[in-house]
């Protein structure tokens, strides 16, 4: 599925797309909602985005896209592609073929300022190839010592990180091969999601916990979003808190208290700004080829 949005604002200009990847091998984190109000941020302030969704199989970036597009409102709209696993039988041909449409798609957007990239929650050959090309890494994680589990191993009395977990050696893994390809870097950005509104003992151990890690692994912290029942009704209309003027919708506090919750992740994030200034040319190159898995 390939949806084509509005050109950015007229002058801006990058040396490439910045690429944006959500990531975290495990369901319900909050990958798709948070890509998609990154999206939409972008877009809203003028740049081209596109959007790439790695998890065809539960594909809740693409619906989320696809309903933003069928609401018959004139929202602003990513390039978005979803990209399928390779039904090839030899795992080497296969994860050849993903590369091949991957590196293909990438270079499509060559035109953008910004590209989102959504992964599946598990580890995949297209995870890591997602993974390999971030600029800026977005890890939500909820708010338990199970989610935690992905980042580090913790001790029995959940006190201590005894060392850095499955998800947080794949990073490790990705930031090495990035470095070596091209020489660039991944910014990676740790949001905990879904906080207890209460400060319940669990919430500050996990807290202490995650700050240890970040020193530890080399990650930034940054708040995430509450659980709100607003992510769940906006998304059969492909809406984001950013839409709710456009949608006619009358503010709600939980609205309000969401959206504050928005700008305070977009504030540390702190994507880049494009170059400025009307004669500047974008200039792309082909990305250097990622060596094979």
């Amino acid at each position: 599925m390939i949806i084509t949005g509005p050109k950015g604002a007229a002058g801006r200009r990058f040396r490439r797309p910045h690429v944006v990847v959500l990531g975290n091998e495990k369901g319900g984190s909050g990958k798709s909602t948070t890509a998609m109000h990154l999206i939409v941020a972008l877009l809203r302030e003028g740049y081209k985005v596109g959007s790439l969704d790695l998890d065809a199989r539960q594909g809740s970036l693409s619906r989320f896209i696809a309903n933003r597009a069928e609401n018959g409102l004139e929202l602003p709209m990513s390039r978005h592609v979803r990209l399928e696993q390779s039904a090839l039988d030899s795992v080497a041909a296969a994860r050849e073929d993903e590369k091949q449409r991957f590196d293909a798609t990438l270079a499509e957007m060559a035109d953008c300022d910004f590209v989102v990239i959504d992964t599946p929650g598990s580890d995949s050959n297209l995870s890591r190839l997602g993974h390999a090309r971030a600029d800026t890494l977005v890890t939500p994680l909820n708010d338990s010592f199970l989610d935690l589990d992905l980042l580090a191993r913790v001790d029995s009395e959940g006190l201590k990180i005894r060392g850095p977990s499955t998800y947080a050696e794949m990073v490790w893994e990705q930031k090495k091969r990035r470095a070596l390809t091209d020489g660039g870097s991944i910014d990676w950005i740790v949001m905990r999601n879904r906080l207890a509104s209460l400060d319940a003992r669990n919430k500050r151990r996990i807290g202490k916990l995650v700050e240890d890690l970040a020193r530890r692994i080399g990650f930034r912290l940054a708040p995430g979003f509450s659980e709100r029942v607003v992510f769940r009704e906006l998304f059969p209309r492909g809406l984001t808190l950013l839409d709710l003027a456009d949608a006619g919708t009358t503010l709600t506090l939980s609205h309000v208290a969401a959206r504050q919750e928005l700008r305070g992740l977009l504030d540390v994030i702190g994507l880049p700004k494009p170059e400025e200034g009307e004669g500047q040319e974008r200039r792309w190159t082909e990305p250097a080829a990622l060596p094979n898995s």
